[in-house]
């Protein structure tokens, strides 16, 4: 494997100083960067271009999805690993929809993210050992009404999942209260939910939160 400058994005901090002992004992992997959530980590990867960045799914503000979605058509040539505790099919459909190259879970051995590393930074793409046998479940494309919604409207039903209040996620976005209103009017009259704890239950099923949240 040649130079490879990675960026880690992981909302636990633990988390990112595991991934990065790991790494930094990988002849030629140089990590660049950090980021705790997916808003910095699409300025971070803007800022570094990075070879590859290693994202988790589950993190607050701006999902790892949501994020890998962005990175990919803003840093076609930045690859995307996800390194994520969630084995449901649903979310590994979901990441490699999104542009993901590489889903790998957190219980991993060591030498598999290594080997994963090396895939990803080569063009090639790596499933988990435990989801392969479900890879050709998840390749057709399914249609996702969340893929209905604008990026911002996603960005603000995940806020609105996480329960932060209008006002709060209107400094959050730096956008009006007025304006945060109309996207949740919106996000309700396309997904077809006309209450809060139904666009709750809506993100948990969809991945845009998990329980943990």
């Amino acid at each position: 494997m040649s130079q490879v400058r990675v960026v880690l994005v992981d909302d636990h901090r633990l988390v990112r100083a595991g991934l990065r002992s790991l790494l930094v004992g990988i002849p030629g992997v140089d990590v660049v960067g950090e980021a705790a959530n997916g808003v910095d980590a699409i300025r971070l990867v803007g800022e570094l271009r990075p070879d590859v960045v290693i994202l988790d799914i589950a993190m607050p503000d701006l999902n790892g999805i949501e994020a890998t979605r962005r990175i990919a058509k803003l840093q076609p040539r930045t690859r995307i690993l996800i390194v994520s505790m969630h084995a449901d099919p649903q979310y590994l459909r979901q990441a490699l929809q999104a542009g993901a190259h590489g889903y790998l879970l957190k219980s991993a051995d060591p030498r598999e993210l290594r080997a994963a590393l090396a895939a990803v930074a080569d063009g090639g793409e790596w499933i988990d050992s435990r989801l392969a046998q479900t890879f050709s479940d998840v390749q057709p494309e399914v249609r996702d009404s969340a893929s209905d919604l604008t990026p911002r409207q996603r960005e603000v039903l995940q806020l609105i999942a996480e329960g932060h209040t209008t006002g709060r996620i209107a400094r959050k976005l730096r956008i009006s209260v007025k304006t945060v209103e109309t996207h949740r009017a919106q996000i309700m009259q396309r997904l077809d939910i006309h209450h809060v704890p139904g666009l709750v239950r809506y993100a948990l099923r969809r991945g845009i939160i998990t329980d943990d949240e």
